[in-house]
Formats: C-alpha cells, sequence, structure tokens
C-alpha cells in the first residue's frame, strides 16, 4: 500500500479569547438560541425546550474526488488541512488538527454547485477544469443534522496530473503550506480503515468512488 507523507506540522496557537464577551452573531458561524416546541400527530405538542442552531452565509459545501488512471489503477488526490475545532478540543482524545481531505469548499451566492467544484479544484489542487466535466458523485447529504442545516455535494472529476499547476487558494491562512499527494483509491480507503484519514465526508466520497469503478 503506498503510504501517506508526513502531514505539515502547522501549530494553532490562542492568542486571545473572546468567548466570555462574543456576540452570538457576525462570525465564521452564527447561533440562533431557539426555544422550540415538537407538535405530534395526535394534537398534542412538548413543552418550550432550548435549541441551538448554527447557521452561516454558505449552507452548501462541494467534495471534489479528482481522479486519472495510471497503469490500470484509479488514483485520487487528497490535501492536508488543519482544522482549529480539532485542535481546540476541550476533550480527550486531544488531536492536532491536520487531517487529510478530499478538496471542498462552500458555494458562494449566485454559484452552481458544479460553478463552486471547479474554483475549488483549481484553488486547492491547481486543475482547471470547467463546469461540464464535474460530474455528480452520488446525491447530497446532511453531514452534522443535529447542529447545522448544512448540505454536501459530491463531484467527480478525471484530470491529467501533468497539467497541475500551483494552487490558487483562497487567501486564508489555512490554507497555506498544505500538502497535495495523489495515492489509488484502495490505499486511501484502506487509509480510512486504519484511521489514517479521518475525515467524514472524504471517506464517504471515496466510498462512492470505489463503487462506480468496481
Amino acid at each position: 500500500m503506498r503510504p501517506l507523507p508526513s502531514l505539515p506540522a502547522i501549530q494553532l496557537v490562542v492568542v486571545r479569547d473572546r468567548s466570555a464577551d462574543a456576540r452570538a452573531l457576525g462570525g465564521f458561524l452564527d447561533m440562533r438560541r431557539l426555544d422550540l416546541v415538537a407538535r405530534y400527530p395526535d394534537g398534542t405538542e412538548s413543552a418550550p425546550f432550548p435549541y441551538d442552531v448554527a447557521a452561516r452565509r454558505a449552507l452548501d459545501a462541494v467534495i471534489i474526488a479528482a481522479c486519472y488512471v495510471e497503469n490500470g489503477v484509479r488514483q485520487v488526490f487528497l490535501r492536508s488541512a488543519v482544522r482549529p475545532p480539532c485542535a481546540l478540543r476541550p476533550v480527550p482524545p486531544q488531536h492536532d488538527g491536520a487531517l487529510w481531505e478530499l478538496p471542498a469548499g462552500l458555494v458562494e451566492a449566485r454559484e452552481e454547485p458544479a460553478e463552486a467544484a471547479a474554483r475549488e479544484l483549481l484553488e486547492e489542487l491547481g486543475f482547471a477544469a470547467s463546469v461540464k466535466d464535474m460530474r455528480p458523485l452520488g446525491e447530497w447529504t446532511f453531514p452534522a443534522p443535529g447542529m447545522i442545516g448544512e448540505r454536501h455535494l459530491y463531484f467527480v472529476v478525471d484530470v491529467d496530473p501533468t497539467t497541475r499547476t500551483r494552487p490558487t487558494e483562497d487567501g486564508s491562512a489555512l490554507e497555506r503550506a498544505a500538502e497535495i499527494v495523489a495515492l489509488p483509491v484502495v490505499d486511501a480507503l484502506e487509509h480510512c480503515r486504519r484511521g489514517d484519514i479521518r475525515d467524514a465526508k472524504s471517506e464517504l466520497a471515496l466510498r462512492r468512488l470505489m463503487e462506480t469503478t468496481a
């Protein structure tokens, strides 16, 4: 099995904790603190209960499996990412926030999902592709329906590894110094089984990709 390279050693440091006086709106995520009532089919209803709902300006995201065939074996590209919520876990197990993922990103306002997929492909891997090159990879899913109404939309695209250029990135500090690797789809799935790849959306897309090539 082809091994994964070492993840970039990117550390996250808390320079100021604004939790005590932070507003619930206006950040990367907004928080709606609601009191809800559940109404049942028999006409009864529950007592009011509190429920927090996360939201943000864009609630749809795309995940892209960029593939090519080498010596009869289908390869897929992965990119490293650093995720602050994982690095700042207040309970065990501790994690440094570094993950292997398929390229992914939010669908911007007035942007079609396939357009977002093509844009993210260039930003995160350095491949230029058209909207028509993006093929759906199964149906969309809700990844965390108990917290946020975000949808994940999955795409697969064939790429030529010799045409890959430097990723344009999106200007985010979290996209700098990323590693990019291509490996066989079967190896990527084995890394999921072993816990080397712990990003759920990437594992789901890889399993769907394996089904399409079986």
